[in-house]
C-alpha cells in the first residue's frame, strides 16, 4: 500500500456526505482515499448530482497489494439497496451503517492505515441511547483511557468537557479528573503535532462564573482544577463564556475548554463556519469527522459546502 491512504466511512446513506465527497475529488489530493460505502448508492447519487468518475471496487483480502491514487473512487463495497438516490433518514439503514463502521474498525485494528474520516450519522436513529455520539462509539472500540473531542481551527480550537449531554445533567458530569484528562490530552496533541505547549483557557459553568446557589461548581471544582494544572500546563481561568470569544480575549489562547457542547461549539462555528474539523484525541490513529451533520434539508440540491471535509483531508496529509 502506498502514500499512507486515508480511510473514509460515508456514514448515513441519506446525507450530504457523498455530495461533498464528489466535490473533494475535484481537488488536488496527495493521499489516496479509500471509501467504505455502497456501490449502488454511489452510482445513484452520481447520476442525480451529475458527477462522473470510475469506481474501483477493492478486494479486502488484497488491500495491501494495491497501488492506489485518486483517479478513481477506491471503494470497499458494503451491500445496500436504495430505491432512490436520496430518501428520508430512518433506522432502516442502521445495519448498513454498522457494517460500514465495523469494516473500518477491522482495517484500523491491523494498524497499517492510521488516518480515518467518518461521514455523519443520525444520532437519534443509529446510536439510540447506547452512545452519546460517534466519538464515544469509536472510543469504546479502541481506547481504555479517556478521549477528547477537539473542534480544531489553526487560529483557535475548542473542547467541550461534556459532549452530547442534556443540559440538566451537565453539572453532574463536571469534576477535577475530567478537566485534567482533557488538558493533558490537548497538551500532548499540540506538542506532538505542532511542537509547542498550547495556551488553554478554561470556562466556568455558570453565568459570570457565579451562582445564587450555595454550591458553586466554579469555586468548588473548576478553580481548584485549574490551580492544580497550572503547575505543569499553560492553563488559566475560569473565564466567563459571554466574553471569552471577543477578539482581544480569544487571541490569547490556542484552545478554549468549555463545560458543555454549545458553550464552545456555537461561538466557534459562528467565527469559522465550515472551516473547522472534529478531531478525537487519545486514539491509536488519527480520526477526524467533518464538522457537519447529515443535513437532510439539503439532500440532492448540490449546494453543500465541502470545506470541512477538505480541511480534514488537508490536516491528515500534513500531520
Amino acid at each position: 500500500m502506498n502514500y499512507n491512504p486515508i480511510l473514509i466511512v460515508s456514514g448515513e446513506p441519506n446525507s450530504i456526505f457523498l455530495e461533498i465527497f464528489f466535490k473533494i475529488l475535484k481537488k488536488k489530493i496527495k493521499n489516496p482515499l479509500i471509501l467504505i460505502s455502497s456501490e449502488k448508492l454511489l452510482k445513484l447519487q452520481m447520476k442525480r448530482l451529475k458527477f462522473k468518475k470510475r469506481i474501483k471496487v477493492l478486494n479486502l483480502l488484497k488491500l495491501d497489494d494495491y497501488k492506489l491514487n485518486n483517479k478513481t473512487i477506491n471503494l470497499i463495497n458494503v451491500e445496500y439497496h436504495p430505491l432512490k438516490a436520496f430518501d428520508k433518514i430512518t433506522s432502516k439503514s442502521n445495519s448498513y451503517i454498522k457494517k460500514s463502521f465495523n469494516l473500518a474498525f477491522a482495517i484500523l485494528k491491523k494498524g497499517k492505515i492510521t488516518k480515518f474520516i467518518n461521514g455523519p450519522i443520525s444520532k437519534k436513529n443509529f446510536l439510540s441511547n447506547k452512545y452519546l455520539g460517534v466519538t464515544e462509539l469509536i472510543s469504546s472500540k479502541f481506547s481504555k483511557d479517556k478521549t477528547c473531542m477537539l473542534i480544531y481551527n489553526k487560529e483557535l480550537s475548542v473542547c467541550p468537557l461534556t459532549t452530547h449531554v442534556p443540559i440538566k445533567l451537565v453539572s453532574k458530569e463536571i469534576n477535577k479528573k475530567k478537566i485534567s484528562e482533557k488538558v493533558i490530552l490537548i497538551n500532548n496533541f499540540y506538542k506532538k503535532k505542532f511542537g509547542f505547549k498550547p495556551k488553554i483557557g478554561i470556562l466556568g459553568l455558570n453565568p459570570h462564573c457565579e451562582s445564587v446557589n450555595k454550591y458553586n461548581e466554579d469555586d468548588k471544582i473548576i478553580k481548584p482544577a485549574i490551580k492544580y494544572l497550572k503547575t505543569k500546563y499553560h492553563v488559566s481561568g475560569p473565564y466567563s463564556a459571554d466574553t471569552i470569544f471577543l477578539k482581544n480575549n480569544r487571541k490569547k489562547f490556542d484552545v478554549i475548554i468549555g463545560m458543555y457542547h454549545d458553550q464552545v461549539l456555537t461561538p466557534l462555528k459562528t467565527l469559522f463556519e465550515y472551516d473547522a474539523i472534529n478531531i478525537t484525541l487519545g486514539l491509536p490513529f488519527d480520526r477526524i469527522s467533518p464538522d457537519h451533520g447529515p443535513n437532510e434539508k439539503m439532500l440532492g440540491k448540490n449546494i453543500s459546502n465541502p470545506l470541512s471535509l477538505l480541511r480534514a483531508i488537508q490536516f491528515l496529509e500534513k500531520h
